[in-house]
Formats: structure tokens, sequence, C-alpha cells
């Protein structure tokens, strides 16, 4: 990926700096957050421009409103949180663009934090609407997107608005997405270890076959791996299979073989009557998996086989749990992994919204070198796909993307 200008090669004093962050928080149904880390990830771009005097315009969006106003979407509900983590007051407007947003914008001072209103109170946002896009760019100097998990979409706020602002940098958060992509993808140390899971082949084909020609081991488990296991003749039980995927998966398998990519599938599995906690289970290798049972999680076997193929990884790449983490009985897969990349001796890098729950969930947050704040963008990444919402910001000149 091409090296965009970053924030700290902008010069910001007194300038009207417009900030698209990602404050789409979870919210619980008294419309408290639950969790506020992607506040966080983002306070290092706007504590700097405080600190350089820069006037700091936030915008993000909030839930789907689907182009209407509503109370329990507004972004107000943010702001109290992000004064008390800045430790300065953050001013809000009504509206993010308009009379409301110009005067709000037109009163600030240098070293002043405003918070715009959602912008998907307005259609156009996801229509990326040039004329939309275009007020949005009036009310600023300078354009910062900070916000990496909306980076696979061409909207207003992400890609329309460059067209209009000059210059579009990154800010902190998204240099870091970029920098640990780039280290895990575009110039690996070796030997590269990709972990693929989640429930189903059929979203997964594209990253598998482009982390092909990146990787020396490619390990897939979760719901995905009973398609590749009927492909070479096994039988599933009552598992998932994309039936039409079979051939596909057939290919990507004969694929790691000509490239010689050591391919790793799960050699046993816990298996259940039922999806249920209470459900009977037992462990049987995958050849043997009975008839109407289900496999929600990887076996003993499989976690033991999985350890020793990152025994010597220099890279890791992981995106998508090893089975249904979410019920404890079925979570010893999954948790088992996180223990076997927090300890790995190479760069980890992790992404997708089930997989850094589950990290999280295990405590191993801090031995994970990187988890990408975007699941969706960070698969777009992984399948080799361009972001628009990074590639309309302003190419870095020489110098910068030297070092």
């Amino acid at each position: 990926m091409k090296e965009k200008l970053c924030v700290s090669n902008v010069e910001v004093t007194g300038k009207r700096c417009l900030v698209r962050v990602d404050f789409n928080v979870p919210l619980d149904e008294f419309k408290n957050i639950t969790d506020d880390k992607r506040i966080r990830e983002c306070l290092p771009t706007i504590n700097d421009l405080i600190d350089r005097d820069a006037k700091v315009i936030l915008m993000s969006h909030l839930g789907r409103p689907k182009g209407e106003r509503n109370a329990k979407l507004s972004l107000q509900l943010v702001q109290g949180r992000l004064a008390r983590l800045l430790n300065h007051e953050v001013l809000f407007a009504e509206d993010c663009v308009g009379k409301t947003a110009e005067e709000a914008v037109a009163s600030m001072k240098n070293g002043d934090v405003l918070l715009l209103e959602n912008l998907r109170f307005h259609t156009e946002e996801t229509k990326n609407d040039p004329e939309f896009a275009k007020k949005l760019a009036s009310l600023a100097d300078i354009f910062i997107n900070d916000a990496f998990a909306t980076a696979h979409r061409a909207h207003a706020s992400t890609e329309g608005i460059t067209h209009f602002i000059d210059p579009s940098a990154c800010g902190y958060l998204m240099k870091k997405e970029i920098d640990y992509f780039n280290r895990a993808v575009s110039s690996p140390m070796h030997p590269v270890v990709a972990i693929v899971g989640g429930a189903k082949a059929s979203t997964k084909i594209n990253l598998l076959l482009n982390l092909i020609d990146k990787v020396d081991k490619l390990i897939v488990g979760g719901g995905l791996a009973f398609t590749f296991l009927k492909a070479r003749g096994f039988e599933i039980g009552n598992n998932i299979l994309e039936e039409k995927f079979v051939d596909t998966v057939s290919e990507i398998m004969k694929k790691a073989r000509e490239k010689s990519v050591k391919f790793y599938l799960p050699v046993d599995f816990l298996v259940a009557e039922r999806l249920d906690p209470r459900a009977q289970t037992k462990v049987v290798p995958a050849q043997e998996i009975p008839a109407d049972w289900t496999a929600p999680d990887i076996g003993p076997a499989s976690v033991t086989l999985f350890r020793e193929v990152l025994q010597d990884a220099k890279t890791v790449i992981w995106n998508g749990p090893m089975g249904v983490f979410e019920i404890d009985l079925f979570s010893r897969g999954t948790m088992a992994m996180v223990d076997a990349v927090a300890n790995a001796y190479a760069l980890t890098i992790v992404g997708g919204g089930d997989t850094d729950v589950a990290v999280h969930r295990a405590g191993q947050t801090g031995n994970i070198s990187f988890i990408s704040t975007g699941g969706g963008a960070f698969l777009e990444l992984l399948e080799g796909n361009t972001l628009p919402g990074i590639a309309a910001l302003t190419d870095a000149p020489q110098q910068e993307s030297a070092h």
C-alpha cells in the first residue's frame, strides 16, 4: 500500500482540521456506552491537534439511522465520554452541515474541539453525494481520516470529501493500521503463518486465494473447515457445508500444494448432539464426526498441531475464531489459539470483530502486536482490495515514505 501523508507532517496551527473518526460505539438499552475502545483509539490524533493549536472538528456516524434524525443515535451520547477521556471541553453542533455547523465552526478558537452530529442523519453520506461532501469540506482547511474501520466504504466523509479539500492526511490510528498491514503482508518477516476461521467458506474464498501468494503456512478452522473436509472426501455430520464451493476449496488446496504452502485443517473436533451448553459432547477424529452431530470447536490434537505450526513463525495473521466460542463449553479451541498466538515469537496481527472479542475475553490484548480496529476493512485489505478511504488521501512526499 502506498504511504500516505500523515498529520504529523502537516502544518495545523490555527487551521480548521476536520477529522473523520469512528465513534460508532456499542450502546446498551439505556444508551450507555458499553465499550469506548473506538473513542480511545482516536485520542492520539485529537490530542496532538489540540497541542498544536488547531481547531479540531470531529465527524462520525453512529448506528444506522438511515438518513433520519434519531435521538437514540445522536453523537451527543458520545460527547461526555470523549470530554472525560480528553480531559478537555468538547463542543457540540446539532448538525454536521448547514448553518448550525457553519456557525459552530466560525466561533471556534485555537485548541477547541467540536463534535458534529451523526453524519448518517443525512442519506447523502452513504451515497457519497458530491454536494454533501462539498458542504463538509467547506467547514475546514485540512481533512484528516482516522477512521480505518470505515475506509472500505466510499462515503462522502471518507472518499468524496477529498475531492474538495487539500491536503487530506491520515491520522495516527490510520497510519498505524497501514504500517502494520504493510509489515504483515507487503514486506513481512518469513515464515508467515495465516490462521483463517469463521463460519462460512464463501466469505473467505478471496482472502484465502490472496493469502496463498503471501504466506508459508495456512491454518483453516471454524465452520469454513467443513467445506474443505468435504472436498477431501470426509463425512462432516450436521455442520455447515457450502456445496457449491467444494470445487473452489479443492482448487485452493491444489494451489497451496503448487506454491509449496503448508496447509492445515483440524485433525479432531469436539462434537455435540446439538448446539447447547447442556448437550452431550465428545472428542472425535476429523473423519469420524457422527452423522447428526455438530462440531462447534476444534479438538485438543488440532490445538497441539496448530501450536507446532506457529513454533517458527516470524509473522502471524489471524482472522476468524476456531469455533462457537461465545458458548463457554465450545470456547476451548479458540482460547487455546489466542494463547498460542499471544505467546508466539512473532509479529502478531489480529483482525475481525469476533477474533478481537476472543483476544479481549482471554485477557491477552497486551500480548498481541496489533489488533486491527476494522473488521470489514481489514478483510478487504487481506483480500488484496484497495480501500477507497485510504486511496483518496494525499500521497506522502518521497522523503516521508522513505523512513
